[in-house]
């Protein structure tokens, strides 16, 4: 208890040697008190550290974030967000694990509990092996079967589209299972490009890009619209939009179109280019997938393989979707469907590639991969009808 006196007496018949073996026996108990009181309080501490990076983090000041931790500065993060039943427990075993490995001086992953949500952010520089973090966390996902959601690795100035990003793939897992942000794992293409191509020719393509322009671009194309981006830059929605025309003018490409904005977001998610990279590269709209990084029979077998689960007509809907930049009103209407058809089958395509739709990233590369196997037989025009908008011959269901 606060304010508690502990008062020792001897008794009569205790002998000088006992008295002193009561009274230093004391002593020690109540400096071990007094230690455990000084270490859970200096445990509390870490915590609201942990905790008040991150919002800085999510509120766009990375270089305060840096300052509060010290050392060696961090440029990525990636950001874990997990819910369930146990996860007051997971988030007490999950601190004690990450402390195991990281000095509490100079945090590099942050724990946090924020709501019903346990949060682990993994902070690392570009070229940091992160397989550690995601190991240590799928464990805890596992034992404490927690659902959760990994976001890509993304820099720090733009950690609140990895939050929202790990939030979106929580939304596919199962209990005890981590889900990643693109869903693509080892089917996608950074997986299947050699790295060092991969650096090269994003190198290329963003050269004539500053700093701010990068990351102005990184956030429109991981949000998915200028709204979004200027939410997380904090900026007006006007300013992201003449930050895109201008940035649109220095790489000599149309931002609107469809396979531009997915070379785009492959470029950025893409490892650190070379320093050695002295002209900048154009896009090609007309060629998916540039040479540069697979050859034109890879490319083809690589797309073969993502799309083979779906017969003609889903693959005609979800490609015309995709090309109208995941809108459902135009696609539909190009297709001569009802949004609700649409939007069902839609569904059915996420439902038989085992990916989420909603992901950015998982657009961007099924677009690459259906204009890369597009025949003139998969346009809409050539959807098998009966009766103007009814589906005719095999359903896609």
């Amino acid at each position: 208890m606060a304010g508690a006196v502990l008062v020792v007496a001897p008794g009569r018949t205790c002998s000088a040697s006992r008295i002193h073996l009561i009274a230093g026996t004391t002593v020690d108990l109540l400096r071990m008190r007094a230690r455990s009181r000084r270490a859970e309080e200096t445990v509390q501490a870490e915590q609201r550290l942990h905790t008040a990076v991150l919002r800085l983090l999510l509120s766009g000041q990375p270089h305060l974030a840096n300052d509060v931790l010290g050392g060696p500065a961090v440029t990525h993060a990636t950001v874990f967000r997990l819910t369930g039943q146990s996860v007051h427990e997971a988030y007490q075993a999950q601190w004690r694990a990450a402390q195991l490995s990281v000095a509490l001086s100079e945090p590099r992953i942050l724990v946090c509990l924020e709501g019903s949500e346990l949060v682990i952010t993994d902070l690392h520089a570009v070229g940091d092996d992160r397989s550690s973090a995601r190991r240590l966390v799928a464990r805890i996902a596992d034992r404490y079967q927690l659902a959760g959601g990994v976001s890509d690795s993304l820099p720090l100035d733009i950690v609140a589209t990895a939050w929202a990003e790990a939030g979106n793939a929580r939304h596919g897992a199962r209990a005890g299972h981590l889900v990643s942000a693109t869903f693509l794992e080892t089917r996608g293409l950074l997986g299947v490009v050699p790295a060092h191509r991969l650096a090269s020719w994003s190198g290329a393509i963003l050269k004539p890009l500053d700093r701010e322009q990068h990351r102005t671009l990184e956030a429109y194309l991981r949000s998915g619209s200028a709204q979004a981006a200027a939410s997380v830059l904090d900026v007006s929605e006007g300013t992201v939009r003449t930050r895109l025309r201008r940035i649109g003018t220095l790489l000599e490409a149309e931002l609107d179109n469809s396979t531009v904005q997915a070379q785009l977001l492959l470029a950025v998610r893409a490892p650190a280019a070379p320093q050695h990279i002295h002209s900048p590269a154009r896009l090609d709209p007309g060629i998916p997938l540039p040479t540069d990084l697979l050859s034109h029979e890879l490319a083809r077998r690589w797309a073969a393989a993502l799309l083979e689960p779906l017969d003609q007509p889903l693959r005609i809907a979800l490609r015309c979707w995709l090309q109208h930049r995941g809108r459902t009103a135009p696609a539909a209407s190009e297709l001569n469907l009802s949004r609700t058809t649409l939007t069902d089958w839609l569904n059915r395509c996420a439902g038989t590639l085992s990916l989420d739709l909603s992901s950015a990233t998982v657009r961007a590369e099924l677009h690459l991969a259906a204009e890369t196997i597009a025949t003139p037989d998969d346009a809409p025009a050539l959807l098998p009808r009966r009766g103007g908008r009814t589906f005719r011959g095999q359903r896609p269901y």
